[in-house]
């Protein structure tokens, strides 16, 4: 590694780690209706939205009646971006009149985009039009994250009330997280990346001539605000094609920073949001310690991997950068390599490098990442509530080691609550290895994999992981834009939603309607050292070991052939 390799590391932690605990603060505050510097401009926003929306935020839900709000408002969400998508050729601001997309193809944006996956079968540039951009994928670059946060505050709401069925209002909850969260910090990046030199306009696109003397098709549009919530609502969906390795949505080594380091901003502070709500800010700590030890390790073995030159030139008198093969030569092996680990551990899915030109380690760690169930940080709100599964699963496993009764924060762990918790263990496997299986079994879905043997494989893997997994990255070499895969793909994308967030929203209402106990000498700590590597190796073993068979198929066979 280089200094400034070092000098990156160093000003990315500063920038996502530092605001962390200010910025998880405010988002108890605005979640909970709680005056900020924010209210006296925003306040009167928030009302008339209610009114609007003919919402009574004084009236709260259960969790039921929360889970019908958020599966109705998704549906609308579905079937009015499909709309879009479908007739963008006879819709506004669509000056290089791009046509409608196919059904299957439709269906499957849709889904990607409502479920905050933001997997990309499609070149922005070539098949999007402006209005399908802004109205379509932008509005629910704002929605989607918003959900992942309102269930996340429900959960915590769960773990914090006693002896209640009222869990919030799914709608009040929504507006807020937008009004008050999203929408001024994506402003405020929007303008910097602006600065940088990021597109935002409705120009036409240019036409240029190279120095070859070829005509060329400069892609122009209102990038630099679409690019601005896809990283901070962890979205990841590119303007462009080729995302965020693309110059004009990634223009800098400050803009790549900012995008980089903006990623993990959110899904940071809500662990300390979280603390805010139990009143115990050293949960907080110790959930952020084992995320970033997962983190460590895999940003560690990610960047040794591609920092190693390319077999193929080995023994040749050149630098040792690494292999540059599918990177930005204006980032770097090291770069490009915290780019793709931070992606991948905070569901985010936008590339600054393609990731199927890894090192077959260098791509392990991204896909390890997603079958982790992107609880390494993840996405907002979706993250940290899956994270806080995997709590209570370590809080099961030592009840069990010790012949206790599991309790967490006082809540007794009964037999409903480890039903469901088992429940969402099961969501990852299916989507991926019985998705996945499929994928690979039948001649006609197994022709989308550009290569042969285990690369192949893991381009399968990492499909279908990163579907189930709502990330949306990409191995490339996979043709993805078929009947089958848009379908199949879909369906994992809608699995790997639902079939956490509904089990979540069930916890939540089961562990709101208890009474905390008191905790004693005798009560198990969840908030220091011992619980730490508890929690980290539950995730590993319970999370890691289920897709080691084929994990060992894929990436580990590709190493261990060279």
């Amino acid at each position: 590694m280089h200094d400034y390799d070092w000098l990156l590391l160093a000003a990315f932690s500063l920038l996502v780690l530092a605001p962390a605990p200010f910025l998880g603060r405010y988002f108890y505050r605005v979640m909970e209706g709680q005056r900020t510097w924010l209210s006296p401009v925003l306040q009167p926003l928030e009302r008339l939205c209610y009114r609007v929306a003919g919402v009574d935020p004084e009236q709260e839900q259960s969790w039921r009646g929360y889970a019908l709000a958020l599966l109705a408002f998704t549906l609308v969400c579905l079937l009015a971006l499909m709309s879009i998508l479908l007739l963008q050729g006879a819709l506004p601001l669509n000056p290089q009149q791009v046509a409608g997309m196919s059904l299957p193809l439709a269906f499957n944006t849709a889904v990607s985009f409502v479920t905050n996956t933001n997997w990309q079968a499609y070149s922005g540039e070539a098949q999007l039009s402006y209005f399908s951009q802004m109205i379509g994928l932008g509005v629910q670059n704002f929605v989607s994250p918003a959900v992942g946060l309102a269930v996340l505050v429900v959960l915590c709401r769960g773990l914090a009330r006693q002896s209640s069925d009222r869990l919030g209002n799914f709608w009040v909850d929504i507006i807020r997280a937008v009004l008050y969260g999203l929408l001024p910090l994506c402003l405020v990046l929007a303008v910097l990346l602006v600065w940088q030199g990021v597109p935002q306009n409705f120009s036409d696109y240019v036409s240029a001539t190279t120095l070859q003397g070829s005509e060329q098709s400069l892609p122009m549009g209102p990038a630099a605000s679409q690019i601005a919530i896809k990283q901070l609502g962890t979205n990841g969906g590119g303007f462009f094609g080729v995302n965020s390795a693309h110059p004009f949505e990634n223009p800098t080594a400050l803009s790549n920073l900012l995008e980089l380091a903006s990623i993990l901003l959110i899904p940071a502070a809500l662990v300390f949001t979280f603390g805010h709500y139990v009143r115990d800010l050293r949960q907080s700590r110790a959930i952020l310690a084992s995320m970033l030890l997962l983190f460590v390790i895999g940003l560690g073995v990610c960047a040794w991997a591609e920092l190693q030159p390319n077999p193929a030139l080995a023994g040749l008198p050149i630098e040792q950068v690494g292999s540059l093969e599918g990177k930005e030569a204006r980032f770097g092996s090291f770069a490009s390599a915290l780019w793709a680990t931070t992606t991948t551990a905070a569901s985010n899915g936008s590339v600054n490098a393609m990731h199927d030109s890894f090192s077959a380690l260098g791509g392990l760690v991204p896909l390890v990442n997603m079958l982790l169930g992107e609880i390494v940080f993840g996405g907002v709100g979706a993250g940290l509530y899956g994270m806080l599964l995997f709590v209570l699963i370590a809080v099961f496993l030592a009840g069990l080691m010790i012949g206790r009764t599991p309790a967490y924060l006082g809540k007794k762990l009964e037999a409903r609550e480890v039903r469901l918790m088992v429940a969402t263990l099961l969501v990852m496997p299916l989507g991926v290895l019985v998705f996945g299986a499929l994928a690979v079994s039948f001649a006609g879905p197994a022709a989308s994999i550009g290569n042969p043997g285990p690369h192949g494989f893991s381009q399968a893997l990492y499909a279908y992981g990163s579907a189930t997994g709502n990330n949306g990255s990409a191995f490339a070499g996979f043709g993805a834009d078929t009947p089958y895969h848009d379908l199949m793909l879909g369906l994992a994308m809608l699995l790997g939603r639902f079939g956490y967030i509904l089990p979540v929203l069930a916890i939540a209402g089961s562990l709101a309607a208890k009474r905390a106990a008191p905790q004693g000498q005798n009560s198990f700590p969840t908030h220091g050292p011992l619980f730490v590597v508890l929690l980290t190796l539950t995730i590993l073993l319970v999370g890691g070991l289920t897709f080691m068979p084929a994990l060992a198929l894929g990436p580990l066979a590709e190493h261990l052939a060279f």
